[in-house]
């Protein structure tokens, strides 16, 4: 993956927001290189419905990750899908939808990642940009940790740990490219349970939830009639919203990322904290990179 990549051709799916309920047709066409990720809410009536997929559109991170632009424009959950176009490497992507929140199909990126590849991909001679962590970034939320570590892989470490015995502590790491995300990480579902159902609902989230777009625990155990797609499925998608939330950086991360009771608000404050620092990441060439990697591999 190195050059910039976007859509060969459009890609179109329909469904319903996991927190909103609100049923949204999504599509998402090629873009010029340089473009970016970017959303537009096609339905509303502002000056500027266009919203950058970057950290600092971030609002919130309230079991999801929302992002607004300065017009008041949102959407919402969308780290599934920034979760899939990271793990394929598209760069430059114009998505329309006509409701608030991302569609959330089967609560994984697999769906996503599958019309992406049914669209097709296609390469731009333009060189891909990444951010490469040059020093450790260190950051703290209460009970939660993470870290940015020096590498030329791009990498997520990831640990749980849940009193429910359907979960426990769980660890997952991997490295991110297409095949690895594919099949290992991209398949996993986001998880939720029962009991704080109806406490969701009334705090005007979980609207769209169901067995059909997520894990549903129950009295310690999995109530979805075709159990779950991996033994650690819960700690694979930890790793998938990391992805999606470190993928706001406006391109990918060479480093390791490694956290401790992950979550959407850690993501976005290690991500914030990294950047604010410029003495700990440069941008490179991803083609340098991979030359500067067979070089070593030679060696």
């Amino acid at each position: 993956m190195i050059e910039r990549t976007t859509l060969a051709s459009a890609a179109v799916c329909a469904g319903i927001g996991l927190h909103t309920g609100a049923r949204v047709r999504m599509a998402m066409r090629p873009a010029k290189p340089g473009t970016g990720i970017v959303f537009e809410r096609s339905d509303l009536d502002l000056d500027n419905t266009l919203i950058e997929a970057r950290y600092d559109r971030v609002r919130s991170t309230d079991l999801g990750t929302t992002l607004v632009n300065d017009d008041g424009a949102s959407i919402a959950t969308v780290e599934h899908l920034m979760a899939a176009l990271a793990g394929l490497g598209i760069d430059d992507l114009h998505i329309e939808l006509d409701g608030p929140e991302v569609p959330a199909m089967d609560g994984s990126s697999a769906p996503f990642v599958d019309l992406a590849l049914r669209a097709g991909l296609a390469n731009h001679p333009l060189p891909r940009r990444a951010i490469q962590v040059l020093k450790p970034v260190n950051v703290t939320d209460g009970g939660r940790e993470a870290a940015f570590l020096p590498s030329l892989q791009q990498s997520i470490d990831v640990e749980i740990d849940f009193p429910d015995p359907a979960i426990g502590r769980q660890r997952f790491a991997f490295e991110v490219t297409p095949d690895a995300f594919g099949t290992l990480v991209a398949p996993a579902r986001t998880f939720g349970f029962r009991r704080e159902y109806e406490m969701l609902l009334k705090a005007g989230l979980a609207r769209g939830g169901s067995m059909d777009n997520a894990i549903v625990l129950e009295d310690g155990k999995v109530a979805n009639p075709g159990g779950l797609r991996f033994a650690d499925e819960f700690v694979r998608h930890k790793a998938l919203d990391a992805l999606g939330d470190l993928y706001l950086a406006g391109a990918p991360i060479l480093g390791l990322y490694k956290a401790t009771r992950p979550g959407h608000g850690i993501n976005a404050l290690a991500v914030r904290t990294l950047l604010a620092d410029t003495t700990a990441w440069k941008w490179v060439s991803m083609r340098d990179i991979a030359a500067r990697s067979d070089r070593i591999a030679q060696t």
